[in-house]
């Protein structure tokens, strides 16, 4: 198999320093290449379907996993992660070793997954996006200096005044008013870190998790961070996870987060699912 890994060298704590040593002791036919600026991970993975690359494997977090999927999405040239950022919900999602070496050698035991996609106003996503709070923490952790869930945790912990805000939702030939903290897209089950959002999320089953996280006690604040790292969200009285293949949003917060990467978009917000539009590297024995 012809691969071509694209590395970002300033993704989460810099895990991926010594990574090509490891990859030079494991494998063969490859190609590396490092992004220097936002974008250059999507030109490298449309360049490597021009190229008949058979796989491109991106070593950095959610982001830069974000990047790879645009330039893969309905083509034969299979996405591969090594998990190298804060959070990495994908990688973890499917089973990738948070080990570098270790997820190195997992590549040489896997097996190609047809699975399925999201967009949200046409923009490709893969594994959870959102609007609400999630959205507004992805952006202040955007402009930190140092990465790392340690300053992720920080972050949520200081910005707890965060006010529900309110939105209406059209799917299913059905329109719902809500004020929410947060409502998360969810094509696989979490954000990283094993804080699942969705735990019962699934890639491959043609329907797209919209999560609705209701106005709740601050109290019960650390409970619900419990059962997320538990994988009992869904449990939650506050929770409410509406499965369908599109769904309608429109509210006047209009920033949002892209697989963790904050954007602006405009209204209403449109998120579909687009099922088995993309080809993984899934570790065997998952």
């Amino acid at each position: 198999m012809k691969t071509r890994f694209i590395i970002n060298p300033i993704s989460g704590t810099g895990k991926q320093k010594y990574i090509e040593d490891y990859i030079r002791k494991h494998l063969n036919h490859f190609d590396i290449v490092y992004t220097k600026k936002s974008g250059d991970a999507t030109v490298f993975s449309i360049n490597s379907v021009e190229e008949g690359f058979d796989s491109v494997v991106a070593v950095g977090g959610d982001g830069t996993v974000n990047e790879c999927l645009v330039g893969l999405v309905n083509t034969q040239t299979a996405l591969g992660v090594i998990p190298c950022g804060s959070g990495n919900g994908f990688a973890n999602h499917i089973g990738m070793k948070h080990k570098i070496e270790e997820a190195i050698i997992q590549l040489k035991n896997t097996h190609i997954k047809q699975v399925d996609t999201c967009t949200v106003n046409r923009k490709p996503f893969l594994n959870v996006s959102g609007v609400g709070f999630d959205a507004h923490i992805a952006s202040l952790f955007d402009n930190l200096k140092e990465r790392g869930f340690i300053n992720y945790a920080k972050l949520i912990l200081n910005e707890l005044n965060y006010k529900p805000q309110n939105y209406i939702l059209k799917y299913n030939y059905s329109q719902k008013e809500v004020t929410a903290y947060l409502i998360a897209f969810a094509n696989a089950s979490q954000y990283g870190n094993n804080a699942k959002i969705s735990p019962l999320a699934d890639i491959q089953n043609g329907l797209l998790d919209v999560v609705i996280i209701k106005k709740f006690p601050k109290w019960q604040i650390p409970f619900f961070l419990l059962r997320m790292i538990r994988g009992k969200t869904h449990l939650s009285k506050y929770v409410k996870i509406i499965r369908c293949k599109e769904i309608q949003i429109t509210t006047n917060e209009t920033l949002l987060h892209l697989d963790g990467e904050p954007f602006i978009t405009e209204n209403p917000i449109e998120i579909k699912i687009v099922p088995k539009s993309l080809k993984i590297l899934m570790p065997n024995g998952k």
